[in-house]
């Protein structure tokens, strides 16, 4: 697939315009996009600091090793070794390294567990020329229960549709959202929610050519980098 012809598979017009040019200015770019976004989404997750604060996976990790400890199920989704370097370095080091991909696969467990559905959600939302009607109609519910996660209709929309063997980029995504309900028991595979985050994720990005792959997930790195400093920060001010 040819640079222009990537350029069709982005549902948003803009977000190609941040991935053939991340390498030159990707992180300006890539936050003009997010931005613009979080107007209508995430800014709504932020506001609720109480529910933010409930999250599984809080940061305040001062090294890579630390969520290694934390969360020792990362250690079986990525194969690079925990090493006492502040999260984010370890995560831009892991993109430029041989296997970028477990930047991915950091920046999901990163991730405080509603936000990282977020971003797993956004990221396929990139790529929704490259999904099926169906995965489409998962996302819409995706979005509807990050939202409102405690709205009763939300939770059993997104209940009734997932499928506890997911078989498309979209259906990790939901399974991530109904991890913690009881009718599909993932918390006994020993995963939090940011394995299936991840694979939905790679899935995403497998179904991009090649040439185009890499630009694409630099993107979606430096977008769950910008979450994650996002994060970070709300935390701080609500801890004064």
């Amino acid at each position: 697939m040819s640079g222009s012809s990537l350029a069709r598979t982005i549902s948003n017009p803009k977000a190609i315009v941040c991935e053939q040019a991340h390498v030159a200015d990707g992180r300006r770019l890539i936050r003009l996009t997010l931005d613009r976004r979080l107007a209508a989404g995430f800014s709504a997750i932020c506001a609720d600091a109480r529910g933010m604060a409930a999250m599984a996976n809080e940061l305040g990790y001062r090294t890579a090793r630390d969520l290694f400890l934390a969360c020792p199920a990362i250690a079986r989704d990525m194969k690079s070794p925990a090493v006492a370097q502040p999260p984010l370095e370890f995560c831009r080091a892991l993109l430029a390294g041989r296997v970028p991909e477990e930047a991915v696969t950091f920046c999901a467990y990163l991730l405080p567990e509603r936000a990282a559905v977020w971003w797993g959600h956004e990221c396929l939302s990139h790529l929704a020329e490259l999904l099926a009607e169906r995965d489409l109609e998962l996302l819409a519910l995706v979005s509807d229960w990050v939202g409102e996660p405690g709205n009763p209709r939300h939770r059993a929309a997104l209940g009734s549709a997932v499928d506890p063997s997911p078989a498309t980029p979209a259906a990790w995504i939901a399974l991530s959202a109904a991890w913690r309900d009881p009718a599909f028991d993932m918390l006994s595979t020993g995963f939090p929610a940011a394995h299936a985050v991840n694979a939905g994720i790679l899935a995403g990005l497998a179904r991009i050519s090649t040439a185009d792959r890499f630009a694409v997930l630099s993107a979606f790195v430096e977008m769950g980098i910008q979450m994650v400093e996002m994060e970070a920060q709300r935390q701080s001010v609500d801890a004064y």
